[in-house]
């Protein structure tokens, strides 16, 4: 049997582009606000997972990411462990984390999400991405539009689709965006907070058909950290506003094209785990590397039936305060996407959501929140999906 696990601190950085910020100046701050927040010094914390995807490829720091990153922070000779999965990598890290605690191997874990990508070379950024497929697998020779990113030509072959079976327009995406923006104005962490409008979207630079550039995710830097304790400890500590794991299901692509993608199989696996149903959720984080991927995540978590995403878009159920509020916190398009901290940020915002302080962007009464992270391709699949869901 399983112990209850609780989340006991957050802290997050801003997301933003800081060519004078390093991983360890991000992690620093980041640690510190979760450690304050949880009202706990470093020398409680017994074990940290520490999530990391391209520091390797951007700035040559390969195999002790965590020691180098945490070296000041008074977590020294703590068991840390080194976590990469692409996109996934801080959804991964909190994964084995809540593992741990759950088992009763430790009280307190901390969880780390960094990643700083900005480089003065921008092709270095680029490639850091576009290592997250199989180097091997030719099959992504044909899908290209020189935009420079393979991913963002994949997620364009994969909408231009989805148009073509539900009706979706380019300006329900650019809906989105204004959507996003939206909600990025009122999170003083996310990297691009200015609104827009349809119609400024719609004019920006194309990226790869249909996608103009507000409509895809960027480069930049950030870092979110995130304490996990055990249902005893959370109720030891003074002033503690837990929130509860109640699933955290991580899966690997499937090897076959027919059936269920990854992220429906986590969510599915995830549900079951939480016995929740998905009409039970308040406010969810999907993994939107591209706009048009909220609305396609959307039928993927079975928020709606399969082509209905739109609907809930242009009725509003999707807002601020909306019947299920999808990305509050501006999501991966608006709030940042630094790879390995993208799965933490979730986390964070959902945690806000549940303990009621998320502001002007508060989904009233939230008590479920589900977050769904996936990275990287392999085959026709994402190479990693997770799917957690919280509770108040």
């Amino acid at each position: 049997m399983t112990a209850r696990v609780a989340i006991a601190g957050i802290g997050m950085t801003a997301f933003g582009k800081f060519l004078d910020r390093s991983v360890r100046s991000l992690s620093e701050e980041a640690v510190r606000i979760a450690l304050e927040d949880a009202g706990i010094t470093a020398d409680r914390v017994d074990r940290v997972y520490f999530g990391n995807a391209a520091a390797g490829l951007v700035t040559g720091q390969e195999m002790v990411r965590a020691q180098a990153a945490l070296r000041f922070t008074g977590l020294m000779g703590k068991p840390m462990i080194n976590t990469e999965n692409a996109c996934a990598t801080g959804s991964t890290a909190f994964h084995l984390a809540w593992q741990c605690v759950s088992a009763g191997q430790a009280d307190i874990v901390l969880v780390v999400g960094a990643e700083k990508l900005t480089h003065a070379d921008k092709a270095v950024s680029f490639g850091a991405f576009g290592a997250a497929v199989d180097m091997e697998e030719k099959q992504l020779d044909h899908i290209g539009s020189g935009s420079g990113s393979i991913f963002m030509d994949i997620y364009a072959e994969r909408t231009r689709r989805y148009m073509d079976a539900t009706g979706v327009t380019a300006a329900d995406i650019a809906q989105i965006v204004v959507k996003s923006r939206h909600a990025a104005s009122l999170n003083p962490f996310a990297q691009f907070r200015k609104p827009t409008t349809v119609e400024e979207v719609l004019a920006a630079r194309m990226i790869s058909t249909p996608l103009t550039l507000p409509m895809c995710s960027s480069i930049g830097d950030g870092a979110a950290a995130i304490i996990l304790c055990s249902s005893r400890v959370a109720a030891q500590l003074t002033g503690a506003r837990p929130v509860w794991v109640a699933a955290c299901e991580l899966v690997s692509g499937s090897a076959s094209t027919e059936g269920p993608n990854a992220s429906a199989r986590a969510s599915k696996a995830a549900y079951e785990a939480a016995s929740i149903d998905p009409n039970d959720v308040h406010v969810v984080e999907v993994h939107d590397g591209a706009a048009p991927s909220e609305l396609i995540n959307c039928e993927t978590l079975q928020l709606c039936a399969p082509g209905e995403a739109v609907h809930l878009l242009r009725s509003g159920a999707t807002d601020l305060g909306g019947k299920v509020s999808i990305n509050p916190s501006g999501g991966l398009i608006s709030r940042g996407h630094p790879i390995g901290a993208t799965g933490t940020a979730q986390i964070f915002e959902l945690a806000q959501q549940l303990r009621g302080e998320a502001g002007e962007r508060q989904r009233p009464a939230a008590k479920v929140g589900l977050a769904q992270n996936s990275g990287g391709q392999v085959g026709g699949d994402s190479a990693a999906a997770v799917v957690t869901i919280l509770t108040a």
